[in-house]
């Protein structure tokens, strides 16, 4: 009798293969998508894709400038192949928080650069790609909190935050937004507008720009639910996304509304953008309205380009919407995957 003895890199490498290679609702695809969300071998990986992108983007993924916004300043780090960590500063006490700090010694070298004091991580949910630097950033500062959502296994974390719950940095006043489908935790954090600063929300998987994540610890109609709080911020609110997917996103778009002049207006600034590798965020909450085929499902033009109908939806509108986002996440994964 022949035992095969494989190798956990070997596994791994494996299981990656099937999270990337295949699509949600295969079987292949949920059991490496659990392996790589609930097991050290995600962990494994995570560390594997740190080596590979800081050899292939030493100064990162894409060219970035620091938003001063009165006594705001907000920097973004690119991380990983086309990730996005923000550290937000707090001028007045030189007090700051980072958003998912996936690769923790590229945060700390902007923490030092900056000079503040690091109070808080924000994480917005369990992947490793926006948690995997957790544990390391609390060996460094000893002294922070890890804020997460209970329901989302999240490394390191030490306050369980649930919808509408408040933090404070500093001066700046944060609140938690759950918004569950990408993963069942899925969190997102708004900063409070104030003197010279407008609102801000650090959407990470949940909204990007002109799209959203995938679908894979719920139903499309919670996603449908996450996505119209956000549509109900106000509409100057800035959108920081924790991806570099623009313009993959406007291109899918255009694809959906071929007559939408504000996606059209919106890509070309983006392709200039791209051509010289600058970071797109932020957008507003309007732009993403008038362009973001996910939010659009109320919007009879979209609708009927996809096939529906919602003049006489009555009550099942929300049943309708969710199948709605589902085709529109269908036609997007043949037009162009992305996680």
């Amino acid at each position: 009798m022949i035992i095969w003895f494989v190798s956990l890199p070997a596994i791994a490498v494996f299981l990656l293969l099937l999270v990337k290679m295949m699509r949600p609702g295969k079987p292949l695809f949920a059991i490496g998508y659990m392996f790589y969300a609930r097991t050290r071998v995600g962990e494994w990986m995570h560390q594997k894709d740190l080596q590979k992108f800081r050899e292939q983007f030493p100064d990162g993924h894409s060219k970035v400038t620091a938003a001063d916004l009165g006594e705001v300043k907000i920097r973004p780090v690119p991380l990983l192949e086309d990730n996005y960590a923000y550290l937000i500063m707090d001028k007045s006490t030189d007090t700051a928080v980072v958003v998912d700090p996936a690769d923790a010694a590229a945060v700390k070298k902007v923490i030092e650069e900056e000079n503040v004091r690091l109070s808080a991580i924000f994480t917005t949910h369990k992947h490793w790609d926006h948690a995997g630097g957790n544990l390391e950033m609390k060996e460094e500062y000893k002294h922070i909190s890890i804020y997460g959502n209970k329901k989302d296994n999240i490394p390191g974390c030490t306050n369980f935050v649930k919808d509408g719950d408040t933090m404070q940095v500093g001066s700046l006043n944060f609140k938690a937004i759950f918004t569950p489908g990408h993963t069942v935790g899925h969190t997102v954090y708004l900063l409070e507008g104030r003197s010279g600063c407008p609102q801000c929300v650090f959407t990470g998987d949940c909204l990007f720009l002109s799209g959203c994540g995938r679908t894979f610890e719920g139903s499309y109609t919670t996603m449908v639910d996450s996505l119209d709080k956000l549509s109900e911020l106000d509409d100057s609110t800035l959108v920081w996304p924790g991806h570099e997917y623009a313009k993959e996103n406007l291109e899918y778009a255009q694809s959906v509304e071929p007559q939408n002049t504000a996606i059209t207006q919106k890509l070309d600034w983006v392709k200039g953008q791209r051509l010289e590798r600058n970071i797109t965020s932020p957008s507003t909450i309007a732009e993403e309205k008038s362009y973001n085929p996910f939010l659009r499902t109320k919007e009879a033009s979209l609708m009927q380009s996809i096939g529906f109908d919602i003049s006489e939806a009555g009550s099942n509108i929300n049943e309708i919407r969710g199948k709605a986002l589902a085709e529109i996440r269908h036609r997007k994964d043949k037009f162009c995957y992305k996680l």
